[in-house]
């Protein structure tokens, strides 16, 4: 069934013919929200490509819920709203992703960045190899085997405050030897 808008179409008539899924009407919508709601969706994106997938899933949400649209209410904050929760919703389908642990993170982070990514799998690999075989072997257990302290200083007939020294010394170590390699390919001495 088509709907024809007259010049000046209220926004009421705009959402019935989108809610009939008129692809004329969806696309007037999505031409109308989309410089702003692209700004919202940059702002919690980590790129330009991220910020359209956040906007075209979003799109998608709008069309699927527009019947839920409370006239009166302003649709430009109803879509916002719906970004913004689209973006919340990408970032924690990215965090669940990331399998690395926060303290592993945090523990060999860097001022630049960039700097891990820099670096093949073959050299982490290589400095972890590196440390000595106490720091070595209560970093895997922890950081990869998710061993606790406890199981640990049972595992390797230590105290706990020793496996967490070990860790902590391993992970200062494991950050210098990864910097120095880091630099290396700054050509930074």
């Amino acid at each position: 069934m088509d709907i024809t808008l007259p010049f000046g179409y209220q926004e009421h008539d705009l959402i019935t013919a989108c809610i009939q899924k008129e692809r004329w009407a969806q696309k007037v919508l999505y031409e109308e929200h989309y410089p702003k709601m692209m700004g919202v969706c940059l702002r919690y994106a980590g790129s330009q490509d991220e910020a359209l997938d956040i906007l075209h899933e979003g799109f998608i949400k709008v069309f699927k819920n527009l019947r839920k649209y409370q006239p009166g209410t302003s649709l430009n904050s109803w879509i916002r709203r719906i970004m913004v929760n689209t973006a919340i919703d990408y970032y924690r389908k990215m965090v669940r992703r990331r399998t690395e642990d926060i303290d592993t993170a945090y523990g060999v982070s860097s001022a630049d960045a960039d700097a891990l990514s820099r670096l093949s799998e073959q050299e982490i690999l290589e400095a972890i190899q590196e440390l000595s075989p106490a720091y070595r072997a209560v970093f895997n257990l922890y950081i990869i085997e998710g061993y606790s302290h406890r199981e640990i200083a049972d595992l390797l007939e230590i105290t706990e405050s020793t496996s967490r020294s070990n860790l902590v010394k391993a992970r200062l170590k494991l950050q210098a030897k990864l910097k120095a390699k880091n630099i290396m390919y700054d050509g930074k001495k």
